[in-house]
């Protein structure tokens, strides 16, 4: 594909994945996420011919309008979205590839010093939520899904969806849209796991110690006095 037509499949690549796009005149204004394409297009393209001091110039300035940093050696695919997009980075050696979506704040960084693969690869059609970190040259699958602000260090299979720190596939094969507002709470769960367990520890040895009962007592009581402390505060 050509660069001019690959620049018009980036614009296109809005109307289709925005509920929140209109017209075409707020493409102008509205969109930094698509400018940063654009700009990498061309950067990307003078960069192959060996200027790559002006490509960086050009991503430079494309830094300084749009606040999303990409490397221009970086390889992204056709109809890559990048949604509201300020505080995104693309790394020298990322590989980003076709109908992926990705949101603001999110860093697709090297882990190493190390010349050579160091930026992870995106398969197609993937959605990177807002705030996630992925981080060194792992592979995420086609199709999967990076909840908002989660940090992946690790390959992830196809079509999984992945939340936590560090992330964790919590689901796989699932074809519904990433909603950001409802993916679950792996740390909430794990402490609520723990909080039962001790209950059911404590309530074992009570049973079988008096003694216990007494100090327990006594040190409940010594926790409403600081409280009562507080309030008086």
């Amino acid at each position: 594909m050509g660069l001019l037509k690959q620049i018009k499949s980036d614009f296109l690549a809005v109307t289709k994945r925005d509920p929140a796009f209109k017209n075409k005149i707020e493409l102008l204004y509205a969109y930094p996420g698509v400018w940063a394409i654009v700009f990498y297009r061309i950067a990307n393209a003078i960069y192959k011919k060996g200027f790559k001091k002006t490509a960086r110039f050009i991503m430079a300035i494309n830094q300084f309008l749009t606040n999303i940093d990409i490397h221009p050696a970086c390889k992204i695919g056709e109809n890559v979205f990048i949604d509201h997009g300020i505080g995104v980075v693309i790394g020298e050696t990322a590989i980003i590839g076709n109908n992926v979506t990705i949101y603001q704040g999110v860093t697709l960084g090297g882990v190493s010093l190390n010349p050579g693969k160091r930026h992870p690869t995106i398969e197609d059609e993937c959605i990177i939520g807002a705030g996630a970190k992925v981080l060194g040259d792992i592979t995420i699958g086609k199709g999967s899904k990076i909840g908002a602000n989660s940090v992946v260090i690790k390959d992830v299979p196809p079509f999984s969806t992945v939340v936590g720190v560090p992330g964790k596939v919590i689901k796989r094969k699932d074809y519904s849209p990433l909603n950001h507002n409802k993916l679950p709470d792996i740390e909430k769960e794990l402490i609520k796991y723990l909080i039962q367990r001790i209950a059911i520890l404590e309530e074992a040895i009570i049973s079988e110690n008096k003694e216990i009962i007494k100090k327990d007592e006594e040190l409940e009581q010594i926790y409403k006095e600081y409280l009562e402390t507080l309030k008086q505060k």
